[in-house]
This record gives C-alpha cells, sequence and structure tokens, in this order.
C-alpha cells in the first residue's frame, strides 16, 4: 500500500494552487456579494487547461482518472475560492461523464471540446421540485417528433443555468407506469439551453452565491436527435455513470473547505492575545481544532481510496458514499469550530470563516443526503432490509 500522492499528483496540486493564487479574498468576496459567476477565474482554469483533467486526450484533455481530478478540485477549494470555486467547474469533472463513455464521435468532438477550452459551460438538469432524490419519479417528458423532441417540464437546484450554453437533460420518454421497471423509459440529451423556451428563474440562497442555483421551467424546448446520448431509454443507466465520480468530488471539495477553514483558524489562534497570551496556548482552542484535523485528514484518505478503486474499474460505491458522509460531516465541524475559534470576529465578513461556514452545510446535504447513504450502507454493506 503506498500513502501518499503520485508525482503527478503533487505536480496537479502545486499547478492548481499556483493559478488560484490569482485570485485572493476580495476577489471570491466581491463575486459572493454581488453574486456574480467568477468568470476570470474559469477562464483562466480553462487556460491552465484544468477543465479537461478527465477528458480524452484526442479532444484535447488530459485523460487522468478521478482521483487526479480529487486532489485538483480539493486545492480549488482550499484556495481561497471555497465551495464558489468548486461550483464553478466540477461540472466539467463529472457530468460529460456519460457523452465520454456513450457518445459518438462525433458529439465527443461537438460538445467536449468547447467545454475543454471553455468557451461554453453547462448546466446539469436533473432532479425536480416533486421528485428530489427519488429519480425515478421525475416528470419531465421528451414527447417524440419526426425530427426529434419536444419537452416540457421542471428543473431544481440547476447549478450555473444562468451563465450556461447547453444543458444535460434527463428526461422521461415512456412514462413510469408504463415500465416493466421504474429505471426504465428515461432518455438523456444535451442540448442547447434555448432561453426562448426555458426560463431560468435564480434561487437565492444561504451561500455559495457566486455560482447560481435555479429553478428551470422548461415549456416545448425542441431537442433534435443528433442531441441524444445513447439509446432512448436508457438514460438512467448513463447517469448513474456519473454518480459515483461526483460523490468522490464532493466529498474533496468539502474536505478543501474545511481545511480552508482550519488554516484560518488556527492563523488567527496563534496571532490573537488575550489575557497576554495567544489564545492558540489554551487546550480549549487547540483540541477541538487538532480534532477537525483528524477528521479531515481521515476523510481526505477515504475520498482516494474510493478514487482509486473507481479508477481501478472496482466496485466502490460504499466508499464514495462513505467519503461523502464523512467529508460532509468533517468540513461543517471545522467551519463551525473556525467561527467559534474567530469569537465576535468570526461573525464578520472580513476573516471569511462565516463565508465558508454557510457554504460547508451545503455538502452535507448535496448532492445527496446523510441519511440516503447511511440507508443505502445499511443495505449494501450490513445487508439489512432496504428501508425506502
Amino acid at each position: 500500500m503506498d500513502f501518499q500522492l503520485t508525482e503527478q499528483q503533487i505536480a496537479i496540486d502545486e499547478g492548481v494552487r499556483k493559478v488560484c493564487a490569482g485570485f485572493d479574498d476580495a476577489y471570491w468576496t466581491e463575486c459572493e456579494e454581488k453574486a456574480r459567476f467568477p468568470h476570470e477565474y474559469y477562464q483562466a482554469m480553462a487556460e491552465g487547461g484544468w477543465l479537461g483533467i478527465t477528458m480524452p486526450e484526442e479532444l484535447g484533455g488530459s485523460g487522468l482518472g478521478v482521483s487526479d481530478a480529487a486532489v485538483m478540485m480539493h486545492a480549488a477549494t482550499s484556495s481561497n475560492g471555497g465551495y464558489s470555486a468548486a461550483s464553478a467547474i466540477h461540472i466539467n469533472m463529472f457530468g460529460p461523464h456519460a457523452i465520454v463513455v456513450h457518445g459518438t464521435p462525433e458529439q465527443k468532438a461537438r460538445w467536449l471540446v468547447p467545454l475543454i477550452k471553455g468557451e461554453q459551460k453547462a448546466c446539469f438538469g436533473v432532479t425536480e421540485p416533486d421528485a428530489g432524490l427519488d429519480t425515478t419519479s421525475i416528470k419531465t417528458f421528451a414527447a417524440r417528433t419526426n425530427a426529434g423532441y419536444r419537452v416540457k417540464g421542471r428543473k431544481m437546484w440547476t447549478s450555473t443555468g444562468q451563465v450556461a450554453d447547453k444543458i444535460l437533460l434527463l428526461t422521461r420518454t415512456t412514462p413510469k407506469k408504463e415500465c416493466k421497471r421504474p429505471t426504465d423509459g428515461m432518455t438523456l440529451f444535451y442540448t442547447d439551453l434555448d432561453r426562448t423556451k426555458v426560463e431560468v428563474r435564480r434561487i437565492h440562497k444561504m451561500g455559495r452565491n457566486a455560482v447560481d442555483s435555479n429553478a428551470v421551467f422548461i415549456d416545448d424546448l425542441f431537442v433534435p436527435d443528433e442531441d441524444r446520448i445513447g439509446e432512448e431509454g436508457q438514460g438512467f443507466k448513463y447517469i448513474l455513470d456519473s454518480l459515483n465520480p461526483e460523490r468522490i468530488l464532493v466529498a474533496s471539495e468539502a474536505i478543501g473547505v474545511g481545511r480552508d477553514a482550519l488554516r484560518r483558524a488556527a492563523t488567527y489562534a496563534r496571532e490573537r492575545v488575550v489575557f497576554g497570551r495567544p489564545i492558540g496556548q489554551n487546550q480549549g482552542i487547540q483540541h477541538p481544532l487538532a480534532e477537525s484535523w483528524t477528521y479531515l485528514e481521515s476523510a481526505y484518505w477515504m475520498v482516494l481510496r474510493a478514487g482509486w478503486l473507481y479508477d481501478n474499474g472496482r466496485p466502490c460505491g460504499a466508499e464514495a458514499n462513505a467519503a461523502k458522509f464523512l467529508a460532509g460531516r468533517a468540513a461543517f465541524d471545522a467551519a463551525t469550530r473556525a467561527v467559534m475559534t474567530h469569537g465576535g470576529m468570526g461573525y464578520a465578513r472580513e476573516y471569511q470563516v462565516e463565508r465558508l461556514f454557510r457554504e460547508s452545510i451545503l455538502t452535507r446535504i448535496a448532492p445527496v443526503t446523510e441519511q440516503l447513504i447511511l440507508s443505502f450502507l445499511a443495505e449494501r454493506v450490513l445487508d439489512l432490509p432496504k428501508s425506502y
């Protein structure tokens, strides 16, 4: 067993941090307060070649694995930008995977090259207001026509919809009640986000405001046949290809948020003097921060184990979900302790930990809740009866 990053992964970490160093706290505060997408950061990552880290080499990507992408995303989130830095780019890491695996050569060239170059942005249209995590119950419907499909429906929590050019869209093409299995009858598309047929309505939310989240209303959107990924009715199976990579990457991003918060807390504890001594000399400050380090460290290595399993073609559902669970909890606890370490100043925007605290709760909710993760592990690992 080799418990260290490879030379390539160390180079990835250093390269990403070099790009991120150009975007300081003031930059991310401005993006957050104005709810402005970090276009400059996005372009810098594109110019550095980072948007194509998991994309095929023949299309201009790096052809690397999920483990390498996890190292990259950890570097991005722990370098001032927090979860906004992650959410601005992470759909490039897992969202197009269905295209990579099931798309035609023509589709890959047409769709992936502009993503890699940063010339186009995409959003992910899967979740719906009445279905939530019960994906088989989505109602957005794509009706067959001679030349393609007509789509009507709603999507929820669609990130980057305000700036996206394309949408990866999961629909039903056969009603659930007419299918032999609930997972049948869903079809996946990657198509233009035609705003004459699609209303993208921003959701005002607690944190990560530099990257928009949206309610999407689709009314008679035409999607040509050439924008369908794979076979009709097989979309749910294609989406599954992205689920474990997404959990691994979100976990890595959460750890980045937690480690940045912990770094800021330790720095403040060394510098803040009360009653003639730095507060970091007090065990009441030391112990909670040291405890957070242990949880973040253990979660990080679970992330890398899950990524290694995925990259080597081995089952990793339990590890990917466990990594997301551990990382979300560890990030939230670290951010909370960072605020408490700062005392009253933790409530002020100047020290940034309040921003990281607001972002850290998201890592416990999305893209899958802690409760569903535990139910999954109970059923798949402990062989207990299905509870839902």
